[in-house]
Protein backbone atom coordinates (compact mmCIF):
# COMPACT_ATOMS: atom_id res chain seq x y z
CA UNK A 1 0.00 0.00 0.00
CA UNK A 2 1.48 3.05 -0.72
CA UNK A 3 0.96 6.57 1.09
CA UNK A 4 0.39 10.22 0.28
CA UNK A 5 1.72 12.81 2.51
CA UNK A 6 -0.71 16.24 2.77
CA UNK A 7 0.36 18.63 5.40
CA UNK A 8 1.70 15.73 8.68
CA UNK A 9 -1.13 13.65 7.28
CA UNK A 10 -0.12 10.48 5.74
CA UNK A 11 -3.42 9.20 2.90
CA UNK A 12 -3.08 5.54 2.20
CA UNK A 13 -3.67 4.83 -1.58
CA UNK A 14 -4.20 1.68 -3.29
CA UNK A 15 -1.66 0.09 -5.82
CA UNK A 16 -2.61 2.43 -8.57
CA UNK A 17 -2.30 5.53 -6.72
CA UNK A 18 -6.38 5.93 -5.68
CA UNK A 19 -7.41 7.34 -2.41
CA UNK A 20 -8.67 4.33 -0.17
CA UNK A 21 -10.53 6.83 1.88
CA UNK A 22 -12.40 8.55 -0.45
CA UNK A 23 -13.58 11.09 2.91
CA UNK A 24 -9.98 12.16 3.15
CA UNK A 25 -10.14 13.80 0.20
CA UNK A 26 -9.69 17.62 -0.28
CA UNK A 27 -8.30 20.18 -2.26
CA UNK A 28 -5.03 20.20 -0.52
CA UNK A 29 -4.98 16.06 -1.48
CA UNK A 30 -6.22 16.63 -4.85
CA UNK A 31 -2.84 19.23 -5.78
CA UNK A 32 -0.97 16.51 -3.91
CA UNK A 33 -2.26 13.84 -6.30
CA UNK A 34 -1.38 16.25 -9.48
CA UNK A 35 1.98 17.54 -7.85
CA UNK A 36 3.07 13.58 -7.97
CA UNK A 37 1.15 12.91 -11.20
CA UNK A 38 3.26 17.02 -12.84
CA UNK A 39 0.42 18.50 -13.09
CA UNK A 40 -0.64 21.89 -11.84
CA UNK A 41 -4.40 22.32 -11.35
CA UNK A 42 -6.23 25.04 -13.39
CA UNK A 43 -9.84 26.59 -13.06
CA UNK A 44 -10.27 24.02 -16.04
CA UNK A 45 -9.31 21.33 -14.26
CA UNK A 46 -11.08 22.46 -10.88
CA UNK A 47 -14.15 22.58 -13.20
CA UNK A 48 -13.79 18.60 -13.96
CA UNK A 49 -12.88 17.65 -10.92
CA UNK A 50 -16.48 19.28 -9.05
CA UNK A 51 -18.21 17.94 -12.19
CA UNK A 52 -16.81 14.21 -11.24
CA UNK A 53 -17.60 14.63 -7.85
CA UNK A 54 -20.92 15.76 -8.55
CA UNK A 55 -21.16 12.68 -11.12
CA UNK A 56 -19.88 9.98 -8.18
CA UNK A 57 -22.66 11.32 -5.80
CA UNK A 58 -25.55 10.84 -8.16
CA UNK A 59 -24.28 7.72 -9.57
CA UNK A 60 -22.09 6.23 -6.98
CA UNK A 61 -19.76 5.60 -9.70
CA UNK A 62 -16.52 6.54 -12.21
CA UNK A 63 -17.74 6.91 -15.19
CA UNK A 64 -15.29 5.84 -17.83
CA UNK A 65 -14.08 8.23 -21.17
CA UNK A 66 -17.17 8.17 -22.53
CA UNK A 67 -19.81 9.24 -20.24
CA UNK A 68 -17.51 11.40 -18.76
CA UNK A 69 -17.80 13.32 -21.81
CA UNK A 70 -21.49 13.02 -22.26
CA UNK A 71 -21.67 14.09 -18.73
CA UNK A 72 -19.35 16.96 -19.74
CA UNK A 73 -21.25 17.95 -22.50
CA UNK A 74 -24.58 18.11 -20.81
CA UNK A 75 -22.92 20.33 -17.67
CA UNK A 76 -20.57 22.18 -19.33
CA UNK A 77 -21.26 22.39 -22.90
CA UNK A 78 -19.78 20.59 -25.96
CA UNK A 79 -17.04 22.87 -25.74
CA UNK A 80 -16.22 21.20 -22.53
CA UNK A 81 -17.33 17.87 -23.32
CA UNK A 82 -15.26 16.70 -25.80
CA UNK A 83 -12.52 14.31 -25.69
CA UNK A 84 -9.63 16.55 -27.56
CA UNK A 85 -10.66 19.21 -24.68
CA UNK A 86 -10.65 16.09 -21.38
CA UNK A 87 -7.36 14.47 -22.75
CA UNK A 88 -5.76 17.64 -22.97
CA UNK A 89 -6.51 18.71 -18.98
CA UNK A 90 -5.54 14.99 -17.82
CA UNK A 91 -2.53 14.36 -20.20
CA UNK A 92 -4.75 11.74 -22.52
CA UNK A 93 -6.24 9.74 -19.82
CA UNK A 94 -9.38 11.59 -18.57
CA UNK A 95 -11.62 9.12 -16.88
CA UNK A 96 -8.47 7.72 -14.93
CA UNK A 97 -6.50 10.48 -14.18
CA UNK A 98 -9.44 13.05 -13.24
CA UNK A 99 -11.04 10.03 -10.67
CA UNK A 100 -8.07 9.83 -8.89
CA UNK A 101 -7.49 13.78 -8.34
CA UNK A 102 -11.19 13.85 -7.58
CA UNK A 103 -10.60 11.76 -4.65
CA UNK A 104 -12.95 8.61 -6.38
CA UNK A 105 -11.93 5.24 -6.82
CA UNK A 106 -10.54 4.12 -10.35
CA UNK A 107 -13.34 3.93 -13.03
CA UNK A 108 -13.99 -0.26 -13.19
CA UNK A 109 -14.26 -0.31 -17.43
CA UNK A 110 -10.90 1.62 -17.64
CA UNK A 111 -7.40 -0.45 -18.06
Amino acid sequence: MNTLTVGTHALELDKDGYLVDLNEWSVDVANALAAAEALELTPAHWEILELLRQFYQEFQLSPATRPLIKYTALKLGADKGNSLHLNKLFNGTPAKLAAKLAGLPRPTNCL
